[in-house]
């Protein structure tokens, strides 16, 4: 398996951080390559460095496990693609995997580590999997370089085009390369997530990863939070994404939430930003409730807005907003579902940050 991924910074060394978080076995992992890219599935020649696992080769992950790989000498640029290249001799079982990739990874039968070539890697996919990370020489020293985007599918990106590196951690990591910030954004949403909730469809609710995705993160120094339009609207959801468990909240329960993961980031330190939640008007699933939504997502920004709460805040509300009907996105900002901003959308995102806040 070859994935591509596009680092923050630049340095001099880089290692790997692999996932059997949701795994039922143990992993075994039984060789990992990292290289410069040559586009698509092929390394650039002469690039390439063997990973180990503590000076192994291979390495076992066990069920609800992570690893991670020893560092390796290897001149990366900022905004460089490299490719991991992992090898299983035997069945993985069920995969630890996210699901909008927004990039292609490729998948081989047998051995491949040592190609340079694409041409075994003849199936695809737009997810990853088990690749949970790549670390920046930098990233896991002293110094704290790292901007960690929490979020739902405005930060996960969905309504971006595929390959084209549109998120906006994408052009907000490249403002901060243009700027001349050696800050690398770490991009941590998942969509669907959920402030206050977990669903057997988006994962665990953000106030139970934050420490995983966040606080054990190396290097962090700020954390963008961008959570809760997902706990708005699943006040009137039904189907198997939502637990028989799960109630409707209320906009005090959703900013105690906010509450405890900025007392969290700041016990470690870490600067918190909060992004108001965006326009949710337009969309069709919360039929017959589009003025209770509203209602609750207004309340929330609010909060937001000027509680003081926050170390700073980003409007990604204003940013995507059409100013004659503020419930709804912008003509032009947003994807074909109504809802999700597109490429446009999310550069007005990234635009609406000041640098200096990170």
């Amino acid at each position: 398996m070859r994935q591509v991924v596009r680092v923050g910074v630049g340095g001099d060394r880089v290692r790997i951080r692999l996932s059997n978080r949701y795994g039922r076995t143990p992993l075994r992992v039984d060789g990992a390559v990292i290289a410069r890219s040559g586009g698509g599935a092929q390394a650039w020649p002469g690039t390439a460095k063997k990973v180990t696992f503590r000076g192994a080769r291979s390495t076992v992950i066990p069920a609800g496990g992570e690893a991670v790989g020893d560092a390796v000498p290897l001149s990366t640029s900022p905004l460089e693609n490299l490719v991991v290249t992992l090898y299983f001799a035997g069945e993985t079982g069920p995969a630890t995997f996210h699901r909008v990739g927004l990039a292609t990874s490729y998948r081989a039968d047998g051995n491949h580590l040592d190609d340079v070539l694409a041409r075994a890697y003849r199936q695809s996919s737009q997810s990853s999997y088990f690749l949970s990370g790549v670390d920046v020489s930098g990233s896991f020293r002293a110094q704290r370089n790292t901007v960690v985007a929490l979020g739902d599918s405005a930060t996960d990106g969905v309504g971006a085009t595929v390959e084209a590196n549109g998120r906006y951690t994408d052009v907000l990591g490249e403002r901060l390369v243009a700027g001349r910030r050696n800050l690398g954004v770490v991009n941590a949403g998942i969509a669907g997530s959920m402030l206050l909730t977990s669903s057997p469809c988006f994962g665990e609710k953000g106030i139970a990863r934050f420490r995983r995705d966040v606080l054990d993160r190396p290097g962090v120094r700020t954390v963008i939070v961008e959570l809760g339009a997902n706990d708005v609207g699943a006040n009137w959801s039904t189907g198997p994404c939502f637990p028989s468990s799960h109630k409707p909240v209320s906009a005090r329960q959703i900013t105690e939430g906010y509450r405890a993961l900025i007392r969290a980031a700041h016990a470690r330190g870490i600067k918190v930003i909060g992004a108001t939640l965006v326009p949710l008007s337009g969309y069709p699933g919360y039929p017959g409730h589009a003025a209770k939504v509203e209602r609750l997502r207004t309340q929330v920004n609010h909060w937001i807005r000027t509680s003081g709460a926050y170390d700073a805040i980003v409007d990604f509300d204003k940013a995507l907003a059409d100013p004659a009907h503020p419930e709804r996105p912008r003509p032009g900002y947003v994807y074909e579902d109504g809802l999700h901003p597109n490429d446009a959308g999310y550069q007005a995102i990234a635009n609406a940050f000041e640098l200096s806040s990170l």
